[in-house]
This record gives C-alpha cells, structure tokens and sequence, in this order.
C-alpha cells in the first residue's frame, strides 16, 4: 500500500481562551482520495485544517507527503498543501484576476512570464479563462470561488484543503464547482456542512464532534449515523 499524502496522530490543540478545539484526531488521507469533514459547527474542522499547512500547530504529529510539519519545512508544506478558504475575498486582493492568480508561482521564484503560462493554465482547469484581465471585485461570488481555487492550482499542489466551498454559490455555482473539483487529480479534504456536495465528491467521510473523529465511513453512512443537521448539535441516530 501507498504512503498517505497525510498522517496525523495524536493532535491536540487549545486556544488561548482555553478552548479545547482539537482533543486527540488522528487521520490519514490517501492518494486519489477525496475525504468530507462533517460536524456541527464549532466541532474542530476547520481548526484541524489550519494544523495542515501550519498556519496553526498543536501537540501531535502531522506529516504532509512525508514531511513533518513544523516551522523548518512551512514552505515545502504549503507548496503541497493548497488552501481554499471559505471567503474568497480573502485570498483575491491585486488589481487584475491574472495578476492574482499570477502572485504565488510569482512568490515561487518563477518569472513574469513562467508566472503568467502557469496562471493562465490554471484559469483554464477552472474554467474561467474570460475573467483574466478583470477586477477580482467585478466578478460573482461563483467566478470568484473559481479564481481563488486558481490561485491555489497554480501553485501546483499536491493536495486540496477546501474549507466550506459551496459558501455564497447559488445551486449552478455549485453544479459547474462540483465538476470543476471531480476533473481535478489531487487529493482533496472538503470541509463542509453541505451534505449533497460532499456526497457527489467524496469518497469517505469523517465526522467531528467536540474536537474528536468520532465516526468514518460512506457520506451516506456517516449522514443517517448522525441526526444531523448544519448549526445543530450532534445525536447519533437510533
């Protein structure tokens, strides 16, 4: 078998406030994978995310692709691990759609031009090669959604991380984002409460509750597992 493109054992993690936000996950993500986090919200999913490219570090172990995550390999890691954010305005911010997904192979070493061939194809892989010379802040919340995930792409990462991605996107926003993802190769976590979405992409889920992996399996499974429904709390069913 494989090496997991993601290992984490043993991770816990509280913030300053005292909350215990992540109380011993241990999770593996393997190559061809895509893997839904389900949970209320509140439950550790998008804290544990945050731990897969270092932009938070507990106690435990993760490795990305073999590498251990820690203040020494941050660049390496977060050239494996691509982000998307919730927001995508967070991650949109130059004057020009190009210029934007542009910035980060920009940041890589590459030049202007290497910069540029490789934004462009990753407009392409998301379908939104029309939006090049346009202002980020011109565009609708789905042809952001596509660029941001460009910005990401373009960095030529090994794995998606893509926390709550069907956020602001209309039921054809989420139909065309659906088949973009499925005809891309990288592993992918889903981080969402959006239990369709997740059942036409991944195939495994897991569900957190109170900083814990409590449940994994089939979406439908882990769904009818769970009395579940987004912003309530957690009952298993039966």
């Amino acid at each position: 078998m494989s090496e997991p493109l993601i290992d984490v054992r043993g991770l816990r993690f509280r913030y300053d406030d005292g909350t215990q936000a992540l109380d011993g996950v241990d999770f593996r993500l393997w190559p061809g994978e895509t893997v839904a986090l389900l949970g209320a919200n509140g439950s550790g999913k998008t804290t544990f995310v945050l731990h897969l490219n270092g932009l938070l570090a507990g106690e435990g172990e993760v490795w990305v692709c073999g590498v251990p995550v820690e203040k020494k390999t941050l660049a390496d890691v977060r050239r494996r691990v691509g982000l998307l954010f919730q927001d995508p305005d967070e991650q949109l911010f130059m004057p020009t759609v190009i210029e934007d997904v542009a910035f980060g192979p920009l940041n890589l070493g590459l030049n202007t031009e290497q910069a540029e061939k490789r934004a462009r194809e990753a407009l392409s892989q998301v379908g939104a090669s029309a939006a090049a010379g346009r202002a980020p802040y011109h565009l609708s919340a789905g042809e952001k959604r596509r660029v941001a995930l460009a910005g990401v792409l373009a960095m030529e990462p090994e794995i998606l991380v893509l926390d709550e991605p069907t956020t602001y996107l209309d039921p054809p926003g989420q139909r065309d984002l659906v088949r973009c993802l499925h005809g891309l190769p990288q592993a992918k976590i889903l981080v969402t409460h959006d239990t369709l979405f997740a059942a036409a992409l991944a195939t495994r889920a897991v569900f957190f509750e109170r900083g814990r992996i409590v449940a994994e399996g089939a979406v439908r499974e882990i769904v009818e597992k769970f009395s579940w429904t987004p912003g309530a709390g957690t009952k298993p069913a039966g």
